[in-house]
């Protein structure tokens, strides 16, 4: 499998949304505590305490700002005099938008110039709501004096902007505020310390700063973790997982730190509200009520943040361990598949005992490699079970994984389990010829050892009859049993040169038995007749073997006289391969029908839906047909060599097992171990199986086998159909049809294939291995072409030589033709002919044949047409003209120089085109491969001979001025090939050269 992007964990937004929430919260109640001037900004002015909020209220809750006796007030510049005013004005706002503002203005030791400035000052300065101001007027008789008229004739100037109370006295000042509300100076007693205040009111500012960047911190990494893009390298990931860490671990400290600071805060607060009156001084009240609430949402974002980051630490370590388990698991299935292709690699065919043990030993090796992988397999599937286990976000994929991999691993057992067993059949088969073939030689050096003086005796000849009885019981089972049997059983590991070995053996057995059972007869005779005592002289042999040999082949006269060697094979002697093994048979089929894993779609578009159920389709209907080729064999073939159905049997049947079934045992060997098993393969990657298709195409030319055959067998069931044997067959089958329909089935399914194709492809448009659809479709439509083809090629008749000779049949078809020779008494016959002739064209490698169609009729007459042979021209001495003048559809193929000239039409243009091609390719790749053997012929003149001058001039019949235009001059045959795309000028012999 390729390798596929790693599933990144989904983005933890709850989370992230919960803390930008505590972070709104926490900023709501910032803006209660910090106000846009800072206490920095006005810190010199309110340590010189030009004025000061002492926390007293007077009615409605007003706000009273005390202006005390200050002899710069008047050199204060009008800008700092606004700070002033607004920082302590936007503190009591920040807690109660709206509330009301009295002045005090103590001006008891002042002027009334000063008292006058201070007013206007204050009514262009102030930002609040003022309410009121008391002024305190001087309290020497002069400056009272000037300070009553100045106020009486400016009253109303005053009055406009602001209220002004001018009070005489301290007594004065308490009709309008509560004695509570007021400080010492003014005769109350409210507690109030102006330095405590500064200091407090800064910490609480300066704690507010802490707490807000620590809420922009928390809010920044929260964006920064939640818009992460994950990377698919192991290293990037471990280097994240550090570096959020050490940054989670120091706003975690950063936070304390504020927590540290905010509960120091808080308790000196709780302190000063304690040793107060906490109905006097509101301030502290409220500041102590705010610190509170902001501690608390705080603590809230910051359980907000750890609750965020523990999820989505916990899922990029996840990620980091699918990365890792992903990386194990590509390694793993990389290790699987080259074992798998080692052992594909491992030969099971040997030709001797010695190749089958470097086998076996070569697969031992590989057994305990694949064994170690396969445990490592396993831990991995452990861990990856263990992943799931722990609530892994990729549970499904894993779980995926951990099933490929126990699919890789039963493949490799099952297919290392077969090899071992096909391998030891085979090592088997081997020691039973070896057998077979010592005791063939024992036979023969215990017969060429025998005495033949002590065979005229009675007991000698009874003797040496024992001797060759007792030797023949421990005969080998192999030798007992027959060549057939011995195919039956060994079906699975036979190749070309085992069976050849097989038939050897039996040959040089039959050879041995010949001479056995003539030395037998001999000895019978002998014993059988009543000799008279004959004193016998025992020549000196000539040589005596001094030690048996599996190589010993006696060349000695005995009594037959006869001379023989064991290695060369007799004629007529040749055996074939009857019937399949239906054991093995068996076999193949429980192996074929596992359980197949449930499948389950979910979320898939309606394309991917309908490609998943055309596979579906093709694998089902794969085994429904595997299942079919089975019971035709087990239940019809292999029962014609029962014993039991003998009788059923007619008896000119009993050969034409290979001829009524065909191939069709090999049909089903490929279909069901190996096709079949591809098919399944693709099942989740239905894209896949053009692969498969391609990489078995070759195996599909076993159809064009058993279609050539198929006229035979419907010939031969037609004669037999309404045998007893089928009858009885297809009633054990319990088959509604007749056996020909089930072995019509082949044809049926190879028709089957392209269809499925198509509709496959028609659903994969935009996949990235269409090319592969489209060229497995290519491929089943050029085997139903090609197989159409030799079925009409086997129905030719009248060609004396051997077709297979002229190369593979590449194009065929029906075609007018007319024929014009240069001279000779065929031309005239020719000329005479208006009428063209019907000839059926078969187009191979090698040469074109001109049949003539012909078609018996009747009720008992064979359907399949006949091509009777006419004529026959050699590529290599072919020359063609593409058009011809008065009709489109026709063209010239010209032979020998235009000795002899074909005008052919086509039954349309585009079937001419099409055999334009396919002839035009044959010929240049005729003239590519003639000079790759003149460039040959040059670079090496020591290994052929030189070409002559004249063997490059046109022959006669070749038209002037065609050699100047060739791009290669074909000298096969001593003939000019000229490829021409124009219609020629038809001459006269006369003019041509």
């Amino acid at each position: 499998m390729g390798s596929t992007s790693p599933q990144e964990p989904q983005k933890d937004m709850e989370g992230y949304y919960n803390l930008l929430q505590a972070g709104s919260e926490l900023e709501s109640t910032l803006q209660q505590v910090t106000v846009p001037v800072s206490m920095q900004e006005v810190a010199g002015y309110i340590e010189k305490q030009v004025a000061y909020l002492s926390g007293g209220r007077g009615e409605d809750s007003s706000v009273i700002i005390t202006l005390p006796e200050c002899s710069a007030f008047s050199d204060i510049p009008e800008e700092s005099l606004a700070k002033v005013l607004s920082y302590l004005t936007l503190i009591p706002r920040a807690r109660q938008p709206g509330v009301k503002f009295i002045i005090i203005l103590d001006r008891r030791l002042d002027t009334w110039t000063s008292i006058k400035t201070a007013l206007a000052r204050i009514a262009a300065s102030f930002p609040g709501n003022l309410h009121l101001v008391l002024v305190l007027r001087p309290t020497s008789f002069f400056q009272r004096t000037v300070t009553d008229l100045g106020f009486r004739f400016s009253q109303e100037d005053f009055m406009i902007k602001m209220p002004v109370v001018m009070l005489s006295s301290v007594t004065d000042l308490l009709r309008y505020i509560d004695e509570n509300q007021l400080t010492s100076e003014f005769g109350g007693t409210l507690d109030y310390c102006h330095s405590n205040w500064i200091v407090l009111r800064t910490a609480i500012e300066s704690f507010a700063v802490m707490v807000k960047d620590i809420a922009q911190m928390l809010q920044a990494f929260g964006t920064e973790l939640a818009e992460t893009q994950l990377s698919e390298e192991c290293s990037a990931i471990e280097l994240l997982l550090l570096s959020h860490t050490e940054k989670y671990r120091r706003l975690k400290d950063a936070i304390k730190s504020v927590m540290r600071e905010g509960r120091q805060l808080l308790s000196n607060l709780e302190t000063s509200r304690k040793e107060v009156n906490s109905d006097t001084n509101w301030d502290i009240t409220q500041d102590w009520d705010t610190m509170q609430r902001l501690l608390a949402q705080l603590t809230d974002m910051e359980m907000a943040f750890d609750g965020f980051f523990d999820k989505h630490h916990l899922k990029l370590h996840q990620y980091l361990q699918l990365l890792r388990y992903e990386h194990s698991f590509q390694e793993m299935e990389s290790s699987l598949e080259k074992l798998r292709v080692q052992e594909r690699k491992v030969s099971v065919t040997g030709e001797s005992l010695l190749q089958t043990e470097q086998a076996a030993r070569e697969l031992d090796s590989l057994e305990r490699r694949a064994q170690e992988e396969m445990s490592r397999a396993q831990v991995l599937i452990l861990h990856g079970h263990q992943l799931a286990a722990g609530h892994h976000y990729a549970m499904a994929l894993i779980i995926q994984r951990c099933n490929e991999l126990r699919h890789h691993c039963d493949n490799l057992t099952s297919a290392l389990s077969t090899k071992r067993n096909m391998l030891s059949r085979a090592q088997t088969l081997l020691r039973c010829l070896e057998e077979a073939q010592r005791w063939c030689d024992d036979a023969v050096y215990l017969l060429a050892n025998q005495q033949v003086d002590k065979f005229q005796s009675k007991e000698g000849a009874q003797t040496a009859l024992r001797a060759i009885e007792k030797f023949q019981e421990g005969a080998p089972p192999l030798l007992i049993a027959g060549s057939d049997v011995l195919f039956m059983e060994y079906e699975s590991v036979l190749t070309s040169y085992l069976q050849a070995h097989i038939e050897k053996t039996f040959e040089k057995h039959s050879s041995v038995q010949a001479l056995i059972q003539c030395r037998q007869s001999c000895l019978r005779k002998l014993a059988d007749k009543l000799v008279r005592p004959v004193q016998l002289v025992t020549p000196r042999p000539e040589y005596t073997p001094r030690s048996k040999s599996p190589l010993f082949s006696p060349k000695h006269d005995f009594n037959s006289g006869l001379k023989f060697t064991f290695d060369l094979p007799l004629p007529g002697k040749k055996t074939s391969r009857k019937s399949p093994n239906s054991r093995k048979i068996e076999v193949i089929h429980d192996y074929q029908t596992p359980i197949s894993p449930p499948y389950c779609i979910d979320g898939e578009d309606s394309a991917e839906l309908l490609k998943r159920h055309v596979m579906n389709e093709l694998i089902e209907t794969e085994r429904i047909y595997v299942e079919e080729l089975l019971a035709v064999l087990l239940g019809y073939r292999a029962e014609m060599d029962n014993p039991a159905y003998a009788s059923l049997l007619p008896t000119s049947l009993r050969n034409k097992r290979d001829v009524l079934f065909g191939n069709l045992p090999d049909i089903y060997n490929f279909h069901s171990s190996v096709f079949l098993q591809d098919l399944e393969s693709c099942l989740e990657t239905p894209e896949a199986v053009g692969a498969c298709f391609l990489e078995r195409k070759e195996h599909f030319h076993l159809y064009e086998c058993y279609c050539q055959n198929k006229p035979r067998s419907e010939s031969l069931w037609r004669q037999f159909s309404d045998c007893p044997f089928f009858q009885e067959c297809q009633k054990k089958l319990e088959h509604k049809l007749a056996l020909d329909s089930y072995l019509l089935k082949p044809v049926q399914r190879l028709t089957k294939y392209q269809l499925l194709l198509k509709e496959l492809l028609k659903y994969s448009s935009g996949c990235e291995r269409i090319s592969e659809l489209q060229g497995a479709l290519t491929a089943m439509l050029d085997l139903l072409k090609s197989v159409n083809d030799s079925m009409h090629q086997i129905a030719i008749t009248g060609y004396e030589g051997d077709l297979c000779d002229l190369g593979r049949v590449l194009m065929q078809g029906s075609f007018s033709v007319w024929i014009s020779h240069k001279k000779g008494p065929t031309r005239v016959k020719e000329l005479a002919r208006f009428k063209p002739m019907q000839r059926h064209l078969f187009l191979h490698e090698h040469a074109l044949l001109f049949c003539k169609r012909r078609e018996e009729h009747g009720e008992s007459a064979d359907k399949t047409p006949s091509y009777s042979f006419k004529h026959c021209l050699k590529m290599s001495a072919v020359g063609i003209t593409e058009n011809v003048k008065g009709d489109v559809k026709k063209f010239e193929i010209w032979y020998s120089g235009r000795e002899e000239v074909y005008v052919i039409q086509a039954p349309t243009v585009e079937v001419k085109i099409t055999w334009l091609n396919e002839i035009r390719r044959i010929l240049t790749n005729q003239q590519k491969q003639l000079k790759e053997e003149l460039c040959h012929s040059v670079a090496y003149p020591e290994l052929s001979p030189p070409l002559s001058v004249r063997a490059v001039r046109p022959p006669r019949g070749v038209l002037k001025g065609c050699l100047p235009r060739l791009d290669l001059v074909s000298l096969s045959g001593g003939v000019c090939v000229c490829l021409r795309a124009r219609s020629p000028r038809l001459t006269r012999p006369s003019q041509r050269q």
